[in-house]
């Protein structure tokens, strides 16, 4: 089907299944954490415009999948990551962190319970082999199932319609983060109401050997194909963490706003726990901020934050860029608490030039039935 998930006898990039329909789609292909991803097709903001006003349609294969199955298979899990996922019902999923002894973030990840006691986690692509080491350090059975199958992401105002249509009416009846386990002429198809762009929609993790046929029929039904480049400034917008740059392994959940994702009162013993135990009592000395812009320019990753009238730096942008939505540059940096609250003004240095910009409150965007703005 166009091409093999295994990296080539070369030690190549890995391509995706379904490469050849993002050929036809018309995608200008790019390096991305060891594949050859589409980076976009019509234009970054055309197909960012499209998922905030309709539907988009990403391939997001890249991303590690492995299962985890049997008895023990939950507490397992749970002493490997920071959410509880002991407490998570058939049917649900929850975001979870991989943290390294001093509470670092290793990775952040999602956590699928489907019935028979099986577990899916769906990792970032840069991180999928360590972390698939670390599940089978603990549980020898994790299978990595990322080869055999395509994962597709359906997001937009328009999506959850979409899918009702293509795969069954009974998903507009799921809450966000549900997931069900269908049957899609005769193939099976895990969906799950999430997503990393913010928007409401779905993502399906289906066999590669039928992907095509669903890839076909979303496409068909209005879908328009988008790529990393928008998956990028979407998640941008709505404040959404990338790993590498807004969390790694020297920053812990708290100072990041994650601390849903970490459960301590279970009193279970997970990598990092007495880390993340002293972090949370501590008083926070700095916390990852929205910053937008209120002059021209764009803001990126690494760009030096200071006072305004100051050149010794109190931030480096972890995230950055043109926001196709609100029309202006936006970006993320861990700000000194003291000037972490909304309304206080900073400026960022790009290339000797210093462009002001104003912290406002997280995220940038946020879903309405109109969509809703930051000033």
């Amino acid at each position: 089907m166009g091409g093999s998930h295994e990296p080539g006898s070369d030690g190549g990039l890995r391509t995706l299944a379904l490469r050849d329909r993002h050929e036809v789609a018309g995608a200008r292909f790019a390096p991305f954490a060891g594949w050859e991803m589409p980076l976009q097709y019509q234009g970054t903001v055309r197909e960012h415009e499209a998922v905030r006003g309709r539907v988009g349609l990403f391939d997001v294969s890249h991303l590690g999948r492995a299962w985890l199955r049997g008895p023990a298979a939950a507490s397992l899990l749970r002493s490997v990551t920071t959410f509880d996922v002991t407490t998570l019902g058939v049917g649900k999923a929850h975001y979870s962190l991989y943290c390294n002894t001093a509470g670092g973030i290793d990775d952040d990840v999602f956590v699928y319970h489907l019935p028979g006691e099986r577990w899916l986690i769906v990792h970032n692509a840069a991180n999928a082999d360590g972390d698939l080491r670390r599940l089978r350090s603990v549980a020898e059975t994790a299978s990595d199932v990322t080869g055999e199958t395509v994962m597709l992401a359906v997001q937009g105002p328009e999506a959850i319609g979409l899918l009702a249509g293509v795969l069954g009416g009974g998903l507009a009846a799921l809450e966000p983060r549900d997931c069900v386990e269908l049957d899609w002429g005769g193939a099976p198809v895990l969906f799950a109401r999430t997503g990393y762009t913010g928007e409401d929609g779905g993502e399906c993790i289906v066999g590669a050997e039928v992907a095509g046929a669903l890839w076909d029929a979303l496409v068909a039904g209005g879908a328009a194909p988008a790529g990393l480049g928008a998956r990028d400034t979407l998640r941008l917008e709505a404040a959404l963490p990338l790993h590498g740059n807004d969390i790694d392994t020297t920053t812990h959940p708290y100072e990041a706003g994650l601390g849903f994702a970490v459960s301590l009162d279970d009193g279970a013993d997970f990598t990092g726990r007495e880390a993340l135990a002293e972090a949370k009592a501590r008083t926070r000395t700095r916390r990852l901020c929205c910053l937008a812009a209120r002059g021209r320019g764009v803001p990126r990753a690494g760009h030096a934050v200071h006072r305004p009238g100051r050149s010794d730096p109190v931030a480096r942008l972890t995230s950055g860029g043109f926001s196709p939505t609100l029309g202006l540059g936006i970006g993320m940096a861990y700000v000194p608490v003291g000037l972490a609250n909304p309304g206080v003004t900073l400026e960022v240095d790009i290339r000797g030039r210093a462009l002001l910009v104003e912290v406002v409150r997280r995220p940038f965007y946020r879903r309405t039935p109109t969509g809703k703005r930051n000033p």
